[in-house]
């Protein structure tokens, strides 16, 4: 999602006594407060179809898939996050019914807007999380999807799969098809680029 606006420095008590006044999501970052900009459909479709196929391949068990009105609360960073999707395990995440701390996995899809944002300070906020095992990453344009993955050691591994692969998702276990994330999502046309003039 994106970064819309910039408001005033909040306290964390502050960002959610008004947060839960607000009718559009804001992201919180150690006291800065920014509004969520709208999602294309392209970008809803594609959230869409990995949250029924982690809730599918999840059902029974101890894990939660959440869509990007689920708060996520990174306490190292003092920051609050909507992400796009993310699956808890964690029991003391299902006794809290407004906000998660414990991801195993997270996913952004990406805007052109946000791109930089979620490969970056996003990601550096969300690495301080000990329960996030996978963090993915999906680009509309290119069909591609970077799934950075943590290692024994603790760090971290990226694992690209290109357009038409399929996507291993290890902290779950699911193996998920390119054409089912992408199903139902068009591309966007190419405008032709001018002829060369003759030399």
């Amino acid at each position: 999602m994106g970064l819309a606006a910039h408001k005033p420095v909040f306290t964390a008590e502050d960002y959610l006594a008004w947060e839960n006044t607000q009718p559009e999501r804001h992201d919180y970052l150690d006291g800065e407060v920014f509004a969520m900009a709208g999602a294309e459909d392209r970008h809803v479709t594609v959230a869409g179809n990995l949250y029924i196929a982690l809730r599918q391949h999840l059902n029974a068990s101890p894990c939660r898939t959440f869509m990007s009105d689920m708060r996520l609360h990174v306490a190292v960073a003092n920051s609050y996050f909507y992400p796009d999707l993310m699956v808890t395990c964690s029991a003391l995440d299902a006794a809290s019914p407004l906000v998660k701390t414990e991801p195993s996995l997270i996913v952004e899809v990406l805007s052109p807007s946000t791109a930089a944002y979620d490969r970056g300070v996003k990601f550096s906020h969300y690495r301080s999380l000990a329960s996030l095992q996978e963090y993915v990453l999906v680009d509309l344009d290119s069909r591609s999807i970077d799934c950075y993955r943590k290692g024994p050691d603790g760090l971290w591994v990226l694992h690209p799969f290109a357009r038409g692969e399929t996507v291993a998702l290890a902290s779950v276990g699911l193996q998920v098809p390119a054409a089912l994330v992408f199903a139902e999502v068009e591309d966007i046309p190419q405008s032709p680029q001018p002829p060369y003039p003759a030399g």
